[in-house]
């Protein structure tokens, strides 16, 4: 297996990810993590075992956690029910983050889901809208692309399943009270919306990845800093977790094959 080097043991393209999407539940306070993926969920797991110890984390059905079991693996204690409307109404008020995946993905944040090419007549169905509009407008939403390409950060999204920042912006304020974008990360990088305009930025490179590969596999001028700091290193503990704990079976390593 190829890797990465840090100060203190060796990791992975994909523990660099996991731990990437990890950050975006920080200091998060109890609020409901809601990763759909596999690295997005170990690292959700991570953030709870580590600096987030408050975060709430469900079965994927209707339970939510009292443990943190390895992905894959069942709960083994339960410290309450969460039926659909309670979850609802977490979604409405802002106090759930999502972390999404994106078949397309423009410079605004807005996310496509539903179908490639156009809606009258795609030439490919994908998931369907599904819950997406009232996920990006009413709480924090980021996204996970295990494959970074320019088939995935287009120019222009060819549906708009997750709201940008601009249509959220052009909407008003009952669009924009809850509206967030924490982070985009990939097998490439990190990437935010902190700019003037709300567009795109490069935030940090997984280690190996040189900023021309970033722009060469992306649709659209992202803002690059002069300086692009690396995504950090996973610690000594996080590596343990990860491995023995949270994924002893190497599922991250499938979804970012070194």
């Amino acid at each position: 297996m190829s890797t990465e080097t840090t100060g203190i043991r060796t990791a992975s393209r994909a523990e660099y990810c996991v731990v990437a999407c990890a950050e975006a539940w920080r200091d998060a306070g109890e609020i409901l993590a809601s990763p759909m993926g596999t690295v997005p969920a170990i690292g959700a797991r991570l953030a709870r075992l580590t600096f987030s110890p408050d975060l709430l984390l469900t079965d994927g059905e209707a339970l939510l956690m009292a443990d943190t079991p390895a992905v894959g693996v069942g709960p083994g204690s339960i410290e309450g029910w969460l039926p659909f409307r309670q979850h609802l109404t977490l979604t409405a008020t802002g106090r759930r983050h999502v972390m999404m995946g994106a078949s397309q993905i423009d410079r605004h944040g807005n996310q496509n889901i539903s179908c490639i090419g156009d809606w009258a007549r795609p030439a490919r169905q994908l998931l369907g809208v599904r819950g997406a509009p009232v996920n990006t407008l009413n709480n924090p939403t980021s996204y996970w692309v295990p494959k970074h390409s320019s088939r995935v950060f287009v120019e222009h999204v060819d549906m708009v399943s997750g709201v940008g920042y601009e249509r959220a912006a052009a909407a008003g304020p009952s669009a924009t009270r809850y509206h967030r974008i924490p982070e985009v990360v990939s097998n490439l990088g990190v990437f935010d919306f902190e700019t003037p305009d709300r567009t795109m930025r490069l935030r940090s490179l997984h280690p190996g990845v040189s900023v021309g590969q970033v722009a060469e596999a992306t649709g659209f001028a992202l803002t690059i800093p002069d300086d692009v700091p690396f995504t950090r290193e996973p610690t000594e503990t996080e590596l343990r977790l990860i491995r023995e704990v949270i994924d002893p079976k190497g599922l991250r390593e499938r979804e970012v094959p070194a």
